[in-house]
């Protein structure tokens, strides 16, 4: 008789973000950041999130480190969100579950929303290795353990 497997889940940096920007709400609320919408009510309208949850989501992207708020006027105090480094390193993500929704998902092609480059070029996000230049695959990459990572970590 074999033994139960005991789950033993890999240890993966993706896990670790999801944990982070893995709830719809949080997603759509960079979202909107990212897009130029700044204040509470124009998120909760752009994004149809009531608005407990989304103030809840913004604390934790805030202590998160993704999110910034900046209140604009004292009585009421008011706020304003914006990304913070970090947070705004999400955007090349962000786009590119964008174009796989369009792409794979979307079924009104009347609607998709197209995003143009300051040169003026329609948006294609690609991945590519920063050497080569190639296009990254799945079939193109392999994991390693980095262990110059390793030995800061136990440092």
């Amino acid at each position: 008789m074999r033994a139960a497997r005991i789950p033993d889940p890999r240890v993966c940096s993706i896990d670790a973000a999801l944990k982070v920007i893995g709830e719809k709400w949080a997603l759509l609320a960079l979202r909107e950041l990212m897009m130029g919408t700044r204040r509470f009510d124009e998120i909760v309208f752009n994004t149809g999130a009531s608005r407990d949850v989304l103030a809840a989501r913004l604390r934790s992207l805030e202590q998160a480190g993704l999110v910034c708020r900046e209140q604009y006027d004292n009585k009421p105090a008011r706020y304003e969100y914006r990304l913070s480094e970090a947070g705004d390193q999400l955007f090349g993500l962000l786009h590119l579950m964008r174009d796989w929704g369009d792409r794979y998902v979307r079924d009104d092609p009347e609607n998709i929303v197209i995003f143009r480059h300051n040169c003026g070029a329609e948006l294609d996000i690609e991945l590519r290795c920063g050497a080569c230049e190639d296009t990254l695959t799945s079939d193109s990459i392999k994991a390693e353990r980095d262990v110059h990572r390793s030995d800061i970590a136990t440092v």
